[in-house]
């Protein structure tokens, strides 16, 4: 069995374990682990790609891997590094999140192969069956108050303004469970997340030695920030989604390449499978030559030819051209609606179209609020059809200028663009 342990510490993906023997016991055998992810949305965030990255490593490492999606904790959700209570979430949209959830992980994990396949599970599965009576029976029993409102994130939050509900209070309990639930019906005896879970691992932990008398262990990575302390996966206040119908293969791809010098090395290690022997030769490279970005434009494409696919990945990069002024000439309208999935558009005739002089064509599309400010645009040098410049105010659009019959590409500066579809 490969070192998974070294892995993770060699990646920079590893921040403590409960036990040392640990390590050892992974080197010799063949594991079951798990880690949990809540059912916020229909689409998992970058904010995930840490416990996503650590779970397909234990999967390439031999070790049979478990993805908990909390159905059931997920109508509550974990306090843990939040200032606030999230708001609750019904049943029925739970199950919507979760179909989306598993997809955004079968990019990374195999739950096909016959051996060592990758288990995606729903705490709301066992959960619904307690009563309220009997979960306080058999499981709130082995948990003494003392402990309880010892753990860092209870402690933070009852400090905070807000204060913490009891609702939110019960989730160590709801996640100790899992633990246990876990390690009887799948012999799992690893549970890993962010180094703010700590005290919901330890919480399982503590259950599992208690009703089973059994050892089983916790391990914790950091909480990735960049260099100036933003935690990952944020974009000016946005969440960058694993879906592009949530964000769009640009954006995702443009997140990546806007990597800061001092993180992309890390950064890297933490979210591809490139050996380290070969980040340390892309890293000399982009050092070399830092005005490339050539070590910023390998971690966007290797993150996202996994996320999306080399589809994907291709869209990405040909957007990044066409977006910036490159020739969209050999782009077919299918591509370039893709491409501008998320910019502003409108639906006009082939016959309000074809023939249409440019600056009638702006106005009536809605680029400009009218003729007046279309010849302006024109004047100035700040209109573009199809990404070239229009210069002249009695420009006729050919049939040659519609893409495959379907659509027209308008722009207004650098980077406004507008849609003109041909319905």
């Amino acid at each position: 069995m490969s070192d998974i342990i070294q892995i993770l510490k060699d990646r920079g993906i590893f921040e403590s374990v409960t036990s040392d023997e640990l390590q050892k016991l992974a080197q010799r055998e063949s594991l079951t682990v798990y880690a949990g992810f809540d059912p916020t949305s229909e689409s998992l965030q970058a904010g995930n790609f840490v416990t996503i990255m650590v779970l397909a490593h234990f999967q390439r490492c031999g070790h049979r891997v478990i993805a908990l999606v909390g159905g059931a904790t997920g109508m509550i959700g974990d306090p843990s590094g939040k200032s606030k209570e999230r708001n609750l979430l019904i049943e029925e949209q739970v199950m919507i999140n979760l179909e989306g959830i598993k997809e955004n992980l079968s990019r990374f994990l195999d739950f096909e192969r016959e051996e060592n396949a990758a288990l995606l599970m729903n705490n709301n599965d066992w959960m619904k069956q307690f009563t309220y009576v009997d979960f306080l029976r058999d499981v709130g029993k082995y948990f003494r108050m003392g402990t309880m409102l010892g753990k860092d994130s209870v402690k933070s939050r009852l400090e905070g303004e807000s204060g913490m509900s009891y609702t939110e209070f019960s989730y160590q309990l709801l996640q100790a469970y899992d633990f246990l639930r876990l390690y009887d019906e799948e012999g799992c005896s690893v549970q890993f997340g962010g180094s703010d879970q700590w005290g919901n691992i330890t919480a399982g932990i503590d259950l599992v030695h208690k009703q089973r008398g059994k050892e089983v262990f916790g391990l914790t990575f950091p909480l990735v920030c960049d260099s100036s302390g933003k935690k990952f996966g944020k974009s000016e206040g946005n969440a960058i989604y694993l879906s592009s119908a949530k964000t769009s293969y640009f954006d995702f791809y443009q997140f990546f390449i806007r990597t800061q010098d001092e993180d992309v090395e890390r950064f890297l290690k933490i979210f591809t499978f490139i050996p380290l022997d070969e980040i340390s030769e892309i890293m000399k490279e982009s050092e070399a030559a830092p005005e490339k970005r050539i070590a910023q434009t390998r971690l966007a494409d290797e993150v996202t030819c996994i996320v999306h696919g080399e589809r994907g990945l291709e869209i990405a990069q040909k957007a990044s051209l066409v977006l910036y002024g490159g020739s969209i000439d050999d782009i077919d309208a299918a591509t370039l609606l893709e491409i501008f999935s998320s910019v502003s558009s409108c639906d006009l005739s082939v016959d309000a179209v074809k023939g249409a002089n440019i600056v009638d064509l702006v106005a009536v599309s809605g680029l400009c609020k009218s003729k007046g400010e279309a010849r302006r645009l024109v004047q100035n040098g700040g209109l573009y059809l199809n990404n070239n410049r229009v210069t002249d105010l009695d420009l006729v659009v050919k049939d040659s200028d519609i893409i495959d019959g379907k659509l027209v590409v308008l722009r207004s500066g650098k980077r406004n663009y507008f849609l003109v579809e041909i319905g």
